[in-house]
């Protein structure tokens, strides 16, 4: 059985990610920054869960050392900031710690494994915010941020084999406490393409950004 691990999963699109994962008969193990709050959400899911937070490379090392092997790694955790890019110097280093640095440590640790087995999927939640195509848009750093994580996928990509493979997707807006109630979608159907891409064919794409399962300019 493939296992997967899904961060910030105790809510959201994570947890919508994550429950797509166990329908499909993979065994998720969900990363949440309260271990009380991810265990009670893992509990519905039919997952298990681990204490992790992103921002912080030693919670990181514990979290993947309590997951054990990970064949599917899904970098959904982010914030979203407000204001100004140049107006808070915190939010800018907090914002690359947990969607640049935190998927680049997760990265680090997990794709060893990949590697020596022959098989991995790596799924980052990015945003159309962070597409130069569409402007790099969005509050504060969140643009900057997901940009960069494109970067990252990019590279990661073009690092790795090609049977492991790297891909960056954007959910949409949708329904959540980051996206609020007057989004147009669920979470489920933001989801929908990240669960998509963790369960690729043998033959599927590598670096590559996609939204509605559809390659979209970076």
């Amino acid at each position: 059985m493939k296992r997967a691990f899904v961060t910030g999963a105790n809510r959201g699109i994570g947890l919508a990610i994550a429950a797509g994962l166990t329908a499909k008969g993979l065994e998720v193990v969900i990363g949440s920054r309260d271990l009380k709050t991810g265990q009670a959400a893992a509990a519905e899911i039919g997952a298990t869960a681990v204490q992790l937070d992103v921002a912080n490379p030693a919670s990181i090392e514990a979290a993947v050392d309590d997951a054990g092997p990970i064949d599917v790694l899904v970098n959904n955790a982010g914030i979203l900031g407000s204001g100004n890019l140049l107006d808070d110097p915190t939010d800018f280093e907090t914002s690359m710690a947990i969607m640049v640095h935190g998927p680049y440590l997760l990265m680090h640790h997990l794709t060893p494994h990949m590697v020596s087995q022959g098989y991995g999927h790596i799924v980052n939640v990015s945003s159309g915010w962070g597409a130069f195509s569409d402007g790099v848009n969005g509050p504060a750093s969140y643009g900057v941020a997901k940009a960069a994580l494109n970067a990252l996928t990019v590279a990661t990509a073009r690092t790795l084999p090609k049977n492991v493979k790297v891909n960056a997707m954007c959910p949409g807006w949708v329904r959540t406490r980051m996206g609020g109630g007057a989004a147009s979608r669920s979470p489920e159907q933001g989801a929908d393409t990240a669960v998509w891409l963790a369960t690729l064919s043998d033959d599927g794409p590598t670096g590559q950004f996609f939204r509605d399962r559809q390659r979209i300019e970076w």
